[in-house]
């Protein structure tokens, strides 16, 4: 079973620091500087990805993992301490927005074993119930905080918490395992071990890293690599609001190994959905890219006037531009009617023009010291 009150540590954790915000922003902006920045657009000028398109994610055995340009992050689905989950009046939500992310074949599911406990796995194994296994994708996260069983265990702390995902998931195997963070108390050779265990045991397909840096990434990489095994995914907080990865570098390393570079938070948890504003600001519990509304207005009306032009919703504005950018996002899905905005993200391309608009209010964001390395 997954270790009881791990929600309630995450948020704690985030109150802490261990956010790239540390839940809280200066009001002051932070704009990105513009010299480091990778170029408007990192995607073929050509490819306009829809719902049917796919990203290959490789795997030993030369069967890559074919996912969509949009991953729907299910952190929200069943944790209580920072999303108020309420199974009585979220869960019927739940199940329309699958019903409509399904019917356009946008079917990968990001969850871990510490959202809510592990419920979120469990729900996530209710919605594949009776579906094909090759119509949906699975992504989870090791949890890899210095508990009595990571520490004991060693590298077999993957595998056997692995082992009680599948049962909350009801699955034989997940497509893609990530590392949470580096907050485990193992040396990487060790957590690489583990993970290609999981791999070579055939109870993950591929494995990867989340919150990880630049030298983290390649550390795990090569480490992974003396198993046979690749590295497939870098997950790191990025949006229009925290585009410190493609600063750093992290993208561009991502792109010249052939690693997938995943971005959670794209909408800043619902900052940059046009919802919110200095009037109705997010509740505090939403931490990443916790940045003042007013600080973003700017940013906001950008987005809107695109949005407006274009007849799209705001949020696919901001979840188009992480795709050309070379980004795939993941976006948090709680009805059917943010599935139905999230989807309108596909099918289109800002132009270069709109892009350097929406880079003129772009933010550059931080890194914490705990968890958020990336």
């Amino acid at each position: 079973m997954a270790t009881p009150g791990t929600q309630c540590m995450m948020q704690a954790g985030l109150t802490a620091g261990m956010s790239a915000t540390q839940g809280m922003h200066s009001p002051r902006s932070n704009p990105v500087d513009t010299h480091l920045s990778d170029p408007v657009s990192m995607l073929p000028p050509d490819l306009k990805p829809d719902s049917k398109s796919r990203i290959a994610l490789r795997c030993v055995d030369g069967k890559d993992v074919l996912v969509p340009y949009l991953s729907i992050g299910a952190w929200s689905w069943g944790d209580k301490a920072s999303f108020n989950y309420n199974p009585a009046r979220d869960l019927p939500h739940i199940h329309a927005a699958w019903a409509k992310l399904k019917s356009v074949g946008l079917t990968f599911v990001d969850t871990a074993q510490s959202y809510g406990d592990g419920e979120s796995e469990r729900i996530c194994g209710t919605l594949f119930r009776d579906m094909p296994r090759d119509s949906f994708v699975v992504q989870t996260k090791w949890l890899s905080t210095p508990d009595m069983a990571n520490t004991i265990m060693q590298a077999g702390g993957p595998k056997s918490k692995l082992e009680d995902s599948l049962l909350r998931l009801q699955l034989d195997y997940v497509d893609i395992y990530l590392v949470h963070g580096p907050i485990h108390p193992l040396k990487i050779s060790t957590v690489a071990k583990g993970m290609a265990d999981c791999v070579k045991s055939g109870m993950a397909r591929a494995v990867g890293v989340a919150n990880h840096d630049t030298k983290e990434m390649i550390k795990m990489a090569d480490e992974l690599a003396k198993h046979g095994v690749p590295l497939s995914v870098c997950q790191c907080e990025y949006s229009i609001v925290r585009r410190l990865p493609e600063v750093s570098g992290v993208i561009r390393e991502c792109k010249k190994r052939s690693i997938c570079f995943q971005g959670f938070a794209s909408l800043a948890q619902g900052r940059l959905s046009g919802k919110y504003s200095r009037f109705n600001e997010p509740q505090r519990k939403r931490r990443f890219s916790s940045h003042p509304m007013h600080v973003l207005e700017p940013t906001i009306n950008v987005l809107k006037t695109i949005a407006e032009e274009r007849r799209v919703p705001v949020p696919a504005v901001a979840l188009n531009y992480s795709i050309i950018k070379g980004v795939l996002p993941l976006v948090g899905v709680r009805d059917a009617r943010q599935a139905e905005q999230d989807m309108q993200a596909l099918g289109w391309r800002l132009t270069e023009d709109e892009m350097k608009q929406i880079e003129g209010v772009s933010l550059q964001g931080s890194v914490s010291s705990l968890m958020q390395h990336g």
